[in-house]
């Protein structure tokens, strides 16, 4: 997964453009969209309705959810900016996904970027997921292919939850808490497979484990730079200038989704810690891997050095052809030297394992 993942217009395009920027991705996802209308008592739900004959409910009491799954067109788009009042801004950040997470406010209503990260055949991705939210409504936007929000309608859909009971912040706290907590499950997948590169270093590393440990570095380091900001982004939900949009009994529940942005911020920071140890202990197992082959070669080096010495003398058959010579050697004449010599080097080599064995050289 790269590192830069924006897409973004060309330099000097003029600010709130609604062209979709290209990208390096495959293909955008078709958009899907639905729309909840809910009271305490009813529910009312729809599938890629028609927005332009849809102004009419919004004079409805009910609070109205919009969601549009994948890539929306600019038709749709427009649309939306005519019936809610959005911002251009806010519009092109959801058009060239990839932004960084962020929160703008505006006159009447807020705009949230946030990241869903998620493991696809092992491999992180990020999804952008854009919130508006406004005096009884909702606006949600996803760029990914599967519906992150499916289980919130499961409970809109119980007639005693308490989203039912409540106004649009709090629909609105359901979906930033649902994105939030990903995190989780997302960092205990990393942990298992930090349990696993663990056992792999202390059993049998090879360049596969090295690259492995170099993905998690890459990872961790992209989720770093999403949950960061979205941490700061919670916290800045709670502050005054939310009031009108976001209620006092809401901030309890946002002050919640602040914590468990915390516990995954440690989470993580432990886990970089954890991989970036891991290379350490990767070169010290390399190290020590080697250090053991070195000392094993180097103690059956040192066994045949004094057998090779004792073959290289008995060798030399020098005298051989002059038995009277007082300087030749005798023992090529004994009828049993074959045997002593061997007897010789069967004790030089038990000896000097038993040393060795003593010495705890290996």
């Amino acid at each position: 997964m790269p590192y830069f993942q924006k897409r973004y217009h060309p330099p000097g395009t003029a600010p709130g453009t609604l062209i979709a920027a290209p990208s390096r991705e495959s293909k955008s996802i078709p958009a899907r969209l639905s729309v909840i209308e809910y009271t305490e008592t009813e529910l009312e739900e729809y599938d890629d309705i028609n927005l332009a004959d849809y102004r009419f409910h919004l004079e409805k009491p009910a609070i109205t959810w919009i969601h549009i799954q994948g890539h929306p067109d600019m038709h749709t788009l427009r649309i939306l900016a005519e019936l809610f009042g959005l911002h251009s801004l806010a519009l092109e950040d959801i058009i060239n996904t990839g932004q960084r997470p962020k929160l703008e406010h505006y006159e009447e209503h807020c705009f949230l970027t946030l990241g869903l990260p998620d493991f696809n055949d092992l491999k992180l991705q990020i999804e952008q997921v854009s919130l508006f939210l406004g005096v009884g409504y909702v606006l949600s936007f996803h760029a990914g292919e599967q519906d992150p929000f499916e289980l919130i309608r499961g409970r809109l859909r119980t007639h005693t939850n308490r989203i039912r009971k409540r106004k649009a912040d709090y629909l609105f706290y359901a979906l930033v808490d649902r994105v939030i907590d990903q995190g989780f499950p997302v960092l205990e997948s990393f942990g298992d497979r930090i349990t696993d590169l663990e056992m792999e270093l202390l059993d049998h590393p090879d360049r596969e484990t090295l690259h492995q440990i170099h993905q998690n570095k890459r990872d961790l380091a992209l989720l770093r730079r999403l949950f960061w900001p979205q941490r700061e982004l919670i916290y800045l939900l709670l502050q005054e200038e939310y009031s009108s949009l976001i209620q006092e009994e809401t901030k309890i529940y946002f002050r919640d989704c602040h914590d468990h942005s915390i516990q995954i911020l440690d989470l993580l920071e432990t886990y970089r810690d954890m991989t970036a140890g891991m290379l350490d202990v990767y070169l010290s197992s390399i190290s020590h891997r080697l250090n053991e082959i070195i000392r094993l070669l180097t103690v059956i080096s040192t066994v045949f050095i004094p057998l090779t010495f004792v073959a290289g003398v008995y060798g030399m058959n020098f005298g051989r052809d002059i038995p009277k010579s007082p300087l030749a050697m005798p023992e090529l004449d004994w009828y049993y030297g074959y045997p002593l010599f061997w007897l010789v080097i069967v004790g030089i080599v038990v000896g000097m394992v038993a040393y060795f064995k003593h010495k705890r050289w290996f």
